[in-house]
């Protein structure tokens, strides 16, 4: 089992930046593909970005080149540096962990980030 806690959200405006933690309880933490999904008001969760353990890394159309993730494996956390904020970049952010070679995930309970001037 795996908990995950994720920080870090809050109100910024447009061209401004957050980063994102998520913290993850449990052993075995380079196990997972770690990976960072969002969800708009009126639209589906979509796909942001994730990370291998050996630091491969995937991001979706709409955020590449302005997040970044990463993760430190001694700490059992993940990051999401967002950089050049929008408003459509405006949801409710959550970590996931999935088991390498499985299907099995586990999901944080979300943080809300909002741009907006």
């Amino acid at each position: 089992q795996v908990q995950l806690v994720e920080s870090g959200g809050g109100l910024v405006q447009p061209g401004e930046s957050l980063r994102l933690s998520c913290a993850a309880s449990g052993s075995d933490f380079g196990s997972y593909v770690m990976a960072w999904y969002r969800h708009a008001p009126g639209k589906q969760r979509e796909f942001v970005a994730h990370i291998l353990s050996g630091g491969f890394t995937n991001y979706a159309d709409t955020v590449k080149g302005r997040f970044t993730i990463s993760r430190d494996n001694a700490k059992n956390t993940v990051y999401l540096q967002m950089n050049s904020l929008k408003p459509e970049d405006t949801a409710v952010y959550y970590c996931n962990a999935r088991l390498i070679g499985t299907m099995r995930q586990y999901w944080g309970q979300g943080t809300q980030v909002t741009v907006s001037s």
